[in-house]
């Protein structure tokens, strides 16, 4: 299941990296609204770093929505969603592929915004990069888990980008808030004792969300 899921998102990331527009428009978002929170500041003056956590999360999510609806357009553009139905492997392979191609453009996409919050946030202290790099993971995981289950849900509907942010940003909200939380102290240059239970939060809801994919995505993919 785990090889079919990489041969799919190799499958998405030469489609959508040899067009280029899809990731383009996600990153493009995420360094507008990094850019317009910036705007809330005087020049030079530092926004909180617990602000900051939150703006990159914001716009993460955003390229998120765009990411997986993008994702998911392919097969239908193709006619080929049927196909790949039909195709001799668990559903879920299809839930895994976009899962995993998700994943690598949402990180090319965070490469982007993480100068552009040291710049125009002036963010200049870090605790820790091997703490922050598990807080991105950790809530990425997450992320993708569900953008790529809730991306099959708004397939096929005209106001899928609508439909997918107002199911999905709920959701997100616990692991939102342990990315923000860790992500503000991270910024401080403060200690990682006072949320180091933030990291098994996330974990948490990583496991129970790839559980619930697991269990629901054959439902809302399934042969119409």
């Amino acid at each position: 299941m785990f090889t079919r899921g990489l041969t799919l998102a190799a499958k998405d990331l030469r489609q959508v990296l040899s067009g280029g527009n899809g990731l383009f428009q996600a990153v493009l978002l995420g360094l507008l609204l990094v850019f317009i929170f910036s705007l809330s500041s005087e020049p030079g003056e530092r926004i909180a770093p617990q602000s900051a956590a939150a703006i990159f999360w914001i716009a993460s999510c955003f390229s998120l929505v765009l990411i997986f609806t993008m994702l998911y357009r392919l097969e239908e553009e193709n006619e080929t969603r049927m196909a790949l139905i039909m195709t001799p492997m668990p559903i879920q392979t299809v839930w895994l592929g976009k899962l995993l191609g998700g994943l690598a453009l949402l990180v090319m996409a965070q490469v982007c915004f993480i100068p552009a919050i040291i710049v125009f946030l002036a963010q200049e202290t870090l605790t820790s990069a091997v703490g922050l790099f598990a807080l991105i993971g950790g809530v990425d995981a997450g992320l993708v888990i569900l953008g790529s289950l809730l991306g099959a849900v708004s397939q096929g509907n005209d106001t899928r980008d609508s439909l997918l942010s107002i199911i999905l940003f709920p959701l997100l909200l616990p692991l939102l808030l342990g990315g923000v939380k860790v992500g503000g102290v991270l910024l401080q240059g403060a200690s990682l004792a006072g949320v180091t239970d933030w990291f098994g939060i996330i974990g948490a809801f990583d496991v129970i969300f790839a559980g619930a994919a697991m269990l629901l995505f054959p439902h809302v993919y399934g042969p119409e």
